[in-house]
């Protein structure tokens, strides 16, 4: 009787994952054709959220493309970044982010599951499919028309979406691959005080969070890496002393020197 019982719930949440995707496909699909490499042979920075942030010069990058993920609003009292794109999947990022995310000066990709509950749907923000709606097997897309698999880190949606740009080189920078937390991967715990995984003490601060998977995060990487060269494309990891070893390394400077800066015409709101 039970196991009968577990099998209709699970036909219940099948069924409104397919409705949420149906709605997704209907209303917000078509928008992101618009993002179709936009940025076709052009190179961009991916922020990471890690504390190595605090030891580099991030103004550094504010004429260059630019992706922000979950919570790097908390540095705009410090550094104007100039983001040129911001990506969030989290639902408790989400959740937690809400007017921060309403008020970002930049175009913002959100997962539809989470977002479109809390979320007014504003000009700025684009909301993506991934598989909190539609599950599937773990894979590396191209195509904001379709979902994505969000591969256990915000990181690796943000390559999938500059992939779809048409990003040449991708340089992280402050992707640590390192976290102090104790259980089960990507289980939701209580941080008790200050954030000390994170750029800004403030970021879980006596919030909810969800452990990092760091060996998922790898092989989602690991796919990354193979589908960016396959098409002649790379990306570097230039983060000040991460404990990431997928990516070739770059010292932060050199990557500057390397990277194109944005032309004036810049990104789609």
């Amino acid at each position: 009787m039970l196991h009968h019982c577990f099998d209709l719930l699970a036909l219940v949440l099948m069924h409104r994952r397919q409705k949420d995707y149906l709605r997704w496909y209907f209303k917000h699909s078509k928008k992101m054709l618009r993002f179709k490499n936009i940025h076709h042979g052009e190179d961009c920075f991916i922020i990471g959220n890690g504390p190595s942030l605090n030891k580099m010069d991030l103004s550094l990058l504010k004429d260059h493309h630019t992706f922000g993920l979950n919570k790097i609003y908390l540095m705009f009292d410090r550094v104007d970044l100039n983001l040129s794109y911001h990506v969030a999947v989290n639902p408790l990022v989400i959740e937690q982010s809400t007017a921060e995310f309403e008020a970002l000066n930049c175009p913002s990709f959100l997962s539809y599951g989470p977002a479109h509950k809390v979320v007014r749907p504003l000009d700025h923000l684009n909301f993506i499919a991934t598989n909190s709606i539609c599950p599937m097997p773990f894979s590396f897309c191209g195509d904001l028309t379709m979902p994505l698999h969000e591969g256990y880190t915000v990181t690796y949606v943000a390559m999938q979406i500059a992939f779809y740009m048409g990003f040449r080189n991708v340089y992280l920078v402050g992707v640590d691959h390192n976290f102090n937390a104790s259980g089960a991967p990507n289980s939701e715990q209580m941080m008790q005080g200050e954030d000390q995984n994170h750029f800004d003490p403030r970021y879980f601060a006596d919030k909810r969070w969800h452990l990092p998977d760091l060996q998922a995060s790898e092989l989602s990487y690991c796919l990354a890496k193979y589908f960016y060269a396959v098409d002649g494309r790379q990306i570097w990891d230039a983060t000040v002393g991460g404990k990431l070893q997928v990516f070739p390394r770059i010292e932060f400077r050199q990557a500057l020197g390397r990277c194109k800066k944005r032309t004036v015409s810049g990104a789609l709101s």
